[in-house]
This record gives structure tokens, sequence and C-alpha cells, in this order.
């Protein structure tokens, strides 16, 4: 930091470099890897939730709108396509399915990197549904990828559970 590098060489620190200073470390508190992580959890699960809960009618139970995406509007754009989805039904069950229970999970913070490589395999097909959807897609690719590879951080379930079992030395 400016500081560190002032007071190293026996400089005084301007009023404009502290300033800055100061101002970094502000955004550092605030971006703080925990919080960081739990925002990217929350931002990637809300969407998927969203349309997770649109699909239901009841407990277990697809709604008709839901069977009717699946088996007339939405195709998939594949070379040589696009091509109805196979088991129209099957695929809407489960994608009802991921799309409630990996928001949970991921908004909980328990197996999380596995609940985020499940929705960017949905982001993936996603994608393949909607090919005009790619500026959205990709930001709910990057947060995935992002908590496949960073994990859930400190506020999760999965790091109170390490803690909790990790081997005592």
């Amino acid at each position: 930091m400016i500081t560190d590098q002032r007071m190293a060489t026996g400089g005084h620190l301007p009023s404009v470099g502290l300033l800055v200073d100061k101002a970094n470390q502000l955004v550092q508190t605030l971006a703080a890897p925990a919080l960081v992580q739990l925002a990217l959890r929350v931002a990637l699960a809300v969407p998927f939730w969203r349309s997770g809960i649109l699909k239901w009618g009841g407990f277990l139970r697809l709604n008709d709108t839901a069977v009717t995406l699946f088996s007339d509007e939405f195709m998939l754009h594949l070379p040589g396509g696009p091509y109805h989805f196979p088991a129209p039904t099957v695929m809407a069950f489960l994608s009802g399915c991921g799309e409630i229970m990996f928001p949970i999970l991921l908004v909980l913070g328990l197996g999380t990197r596995f609940a985020a490589l499940g929705l960017l395999f949905m982001t993936a097909i996603v994608e393949l549904t909607v090919p005009d959807g790619w500026p959205v897609h990709i930001t709910w690719a990057a947060m995935a990828l992002g908590i496949m590879a960073y994990g859930p951080g400190r506020l999760s379930l999965d790091h109170l559970i390490g803690r909790t079992f990790a081997p005592t030395p």
C-alpha cells in the first residue's frame, strides 16, 4: 500500500496519497472474500429459483405450462436443428427440481461446488435453448465457475461442517 511504501523510504505521505490509501482500505473491507462469495452464491441462485418456482403446481406436481414449454416451445439449437426436447415431461421435471434444489443448496452453502456445477450444466442447456440470451448466460456461467473455483466461503454450511469435522493435529 502507499502508506507502507512511503514509510519504508522515510518520506512523508501526501494528503492525496493518504486519501487514496484510506479509500483502498475501505473498498477491501467492503469486498471481504466471505461477503463476495456469499453475494455470488445468492446472485446465481435467484434467477434459477425464480424460474423453478414457476414450474410447479404443488408438491412434486408440474403445472401444465412447464410441460407445454418443453413440449412445444423450447427447442435445442444444435447443428442440423433445432430439435424438440426428448421426453419433455421428464425434462420439465428435472429442470424444475434442479432450479429449486441447486439454489437452496447455494444459499445455504451446502454441497456448494456441486450445486454450482449443476447450475453451470443447466446454463449450458439454457444457452442451447435460447442462444440469443448469451449475455446473461455468460454471467451465470462466470458466477458458477467462480463458486466452483473459490468455494462457498466462510459464511456457509460447507465451511462450518469442514471446521467441525476437520481432523485435529
